[in-house]
């Protein structure tokens, strides 16, 4: 259409031309000059509007080419500023995936930081036991170091154990374990063959904690060690406050046939 439109001057124009050209001749054969005349300026109008029409058409079709132009720009830009948003949105979820995986680490170590927090208090709060009768609280490396020399006299290793019980004493004077620990360390003192020693650990259970379920035992392990001690005086002593004080225990019991043979 276009090129179409382009070639109708150049045709129009050689039409003129032509007709020009032909005219005067049939004009003056078929017309008078005046009628003649009238038909050129009819012709060239005819011409004129063709012309002015070719040109509108050829505008319109320019107007066109540069609407479309217009058009594929706006579509370039628009393309253009799509893969800015897909390049922006990709930052974005890259920046998203990296907070992520700094929220799941922080969240990590603070697990690790309560899990260490939670670790360092149940080493330092106090802990309630129950223990050969009696109810009291120690704090976790006090029922730890316990817990230690009790395992070594269990595996009847009474040097290690008496030193254990000695330093536990040292170390907590005021333990509730106290009259479990003289009344243990009396014993391995006997098993280590310090019978001396023997009767002062277990003589401080007694006077200490009078009312402790040990103590029956204690006193009857005291008039063991005396014998050996080849004291039967003392001895008897021990195993008469026994049966005095606690007549009713195993004890006891065991303290009256003692002083049957001791007589």
């Amino acid at each position: 259409m276009a090129i179409r439109l382009r070639s109708v001057p150049s045709l129009l124009g050689a039409c003129s031309m032509a007709v020009a050209a032909l005219w005067p001749l049939q004009a003056h054969a078929l017309f008078g000059d005046d009628e003649a005349r009238r038909a050129i300026v009819e012709l060239r109008q005819k011409v004129d509007a063709s012309q002015r029409a070719a040109d509108a058409a050829n505008a319109a079709n320019a107007e066109a080419r540069e609407s479309n132009a217009a058009t594929r720009r706006s579509m370039l830009e628009l393309s253009n500023q799509i893969e800015q948003v897909r390049a922006e949105l990709a930052r974005m979820r890259g920046q998203n995936e990296q907070l992520a995986r700094e929220v799941s680490e922080l969240q990590r170590q603070q697990k690790d930081v309560q899990a260490g927090v939670d670790e360092r208090l149940r080493k330092v709060e106090p802990l309630r036991v129950e223990h050969e009768g009696q109810t009291f609280t120690v704090a976790p490396n006090e029922k730890r170091d316990f817990d230690a020399a009790m395992d070594l006299l269990r595996k009847s290793d009474f040097g290690p154990a008496s030193a254990a019980f000695n330093g536990f004493l040292q170390r907590y004077p005021a333990s509730g374990y106290r009259a479990s620990v003289l009344y243990w360390l009396g014993n391995t003192q006997y098993a280590n063959r310090a019978y001396k020693e023997s009767v002062d650990s277990h003589r401080r259970l007694v006077s200490e904690f009078p009312t402790h379920l040990r103590t029956p035992e204690a006193m009857l392990a005291m008039a063991n060690s005396q014998i050996e001690l080849k004291d039967p005086k003392a001895s008897r002593r021990t195993l008469e406050e026994l049966v005095k004080a606690y007549p009713n225990s195993e004890a006891a019991a065991a303290g009256r046939e003692r002083l049957a043979r001791l007589r």
